[in-house]
């Protein structure tokens, strides 16, 4: 399904999951990883996941992913099915690792999926050489991963899911195997990165600070099987600097998200 106006397509969810269930295995072997996920994500919204390993975060991305399927439940990319959105080049994906292919320069690197995709030289050269701009590797072009930091590497990869201009962001702990002070300093990048693309972002991580920092709303998890216990909003609006770390609201939204992950209900905490 197409809607031709911007209106209509805002109007359209960018995720919209409804009673999905994942099991693995089946009978005696079977294995609950996701229990009644109910969750809408609107167009342009940032939305972490949190909770403890097991809990079915990453295997909720996979679905969304169209990387796996449901057991149960339906799972929608702006009304289409993941098979749908994946076909019609609707989202983009970043992985904890970079995986950027270590023979190909930068540009090259971020010109991939639309090389892979039939486009052509000039205008796929014209986009990498936009987005590496946009990223802060302008000066960086033309070098191999290897000549990058873990930072500006992660940079690629981010770029490189924002090349064909993808309405949904998925991001399963890209800054996990960064340093602190790298991870906080690629946090501020991406929420300017993806202020400017304007697209939706589902980012699951561990670190409660950074859902905090980045999210509209932080969605909480619990252990196997993966429910969704608790939807912590932060309204700091899109621009969020790097200040705001430092504020007493902030450190109140990463208290409310901790106790939530403790099971201390969202409205108890709001009392305090």
């Amino acid at each position: 399904m197409r809607f031709e106006t911007k209106e209509a397509l805002a109007a359209v969810p960018a995720v919209r999951a409804v009673g999905v269930e994942k099991t693995f295995g089946k009978r005696a072997k079977a294995v609950g990883a996701l229990s009644g996920i109910d969750l809408e994500i609107a167009a342009g919204e940032f939305v972490s996941l949190i909770g403890p390993s097991g809990c079915g975060k990453s295997t909720l991305m996979r679905l969304l992913a169209d990387l796996d399927q449901p057991t149960a439940g339906t799972v929608e990319i702006y009304g289409r099915t993941p098979r749908q959105a994946r076909l019609g080049q609707e989202y983009g994906i970043a992985f904890q690792q970079a995986g950027l292919l270590p023979w190909r320069t930068v540009v090259q690197n971020i010109a991939l999926p639309l090389e892979l995709h039939g486009v052509s030289y000039a205008e796929r050269a014209e986009r990498a050489q936009r987005l590496a701009e946009m990223v802060g590797l302008a000066d960086f072009m033309d070098r191999p991963p290897d000549q990058l930091s873990g930072g500006m590497q992660q940079r690629v990869a981010i770029a490189r899911a924002l090349a064909e201009q993808p309405r949904l962001l998925l991001m399963d702990e890209p800054f996990g195997a960064l340093d602190e002070m790298t991870r906080e300093r690629m946090q501020g990048e991406l929420a300017r990165i993806v202020g400017q693309s304007g697209a939706a972002v589902v980012f699951v991580t561990h670190s409660i600070p950074e859902a905090v920092f980045l999210s509209d709303r932080v969605v909480v998890m619990s252990p196997r099987p993966g429910r969704i216990t608790a939807v912590v909003d932060t309204p700091f609006g899109r621009d969020r600097p790097e200040t705001l770390r430092e504020e007493p609201a902030f450190f109140a939204k990463v208290t409310e998200v901790r106790e939530a992950l403790h099971g201390v209900p969202v409205e108890r905490a709001n009392e305090r």
